[in-house]
């Protein structure tokens, strides 16, 4: 499968996004065997995260109606945030991926989730902090963080990325705000137990 799936992205992404994609896929299995998780599902789950990450914008939109996902402002002002969503279809219906939990994981990885599974905030995570987005004090840190608490570490994650997103202007998704209270809050009650 893993060799299938190299293939199709071969043809659909650049080679730039599949370094990215292996190191997500390494990151992954790394964290997985640190939180005794599968790491096959790990692995297939950071393979297949950018299965849609290049389709153009109409694409994504009509993949995402056709399944009936929810659609609102941002994903139509900005459809590649619709790259995950579509990215689990694609999982599914390419290459007959049916485990809920592989999928969810494709499809959480980007904006996240409240409530995320440990197997899709480690994809989440990884997705940030895979060794080839850079080397600064600040993702040190964060991957250091990955493999303390998976709960804090989203949610640092989700606010390493809103600090971008503000400082570059861009949209941000609600969802990504509801990930971070969600984790900030199960950060909180993880410490009280």
């Amino acid at each position: 499968m893993r060799e299938k799936v190299l293939a199709w992205l071969q043809d659909n992404v650049p080679p730039k996004r599949i370094q990215h994609i292996l190191g997500v896929e390494q990151m992954a299995i790394e964290l997985a065997r640190h939180y005794q998780l599968d790491t096959n599902t790990a692995a297939t789950s950071g393979l297949m995260h950018d299965l849609a990450k290049y389709f153009k914008p109409q694409r994504l939109l009509a993949l995402a109606r056709a399944e009936g996902l929810p659609i609102d402002e941002v994903d139509i002002a900005a459809p590649h945030l619709l790259h995950a969503d579509v990215s689990a279809i694609v999982a599914r219906d390419e290459f007959g991926i049916t485990d809920p939990e592989i999928l969810h994981a494709i499809a959480d990885h980007t904006l996240g989730k409240p409530e995320m599974s440990p197997m899709s905030c480690i994809i989440f995570l990884a997705d940030t902090l895979e060794a080839g987005r850079g080397d600064t004090e600040e993702l040190q840190s964060l991957r250091q963080l990955s493999y303390q608490n998976l709960h804090r570490a989203v949610w640092h994650t989700c606010d390493y990325s809103l600090q971008y997103l503000l400082s570059t202007r861009c949209l941000i998704h609600p969802r990504t705000i509801r990930t971070r209270n969600w984790a900030m809050t199960a950060s909180y009650a993880q410490a009280d137990n």
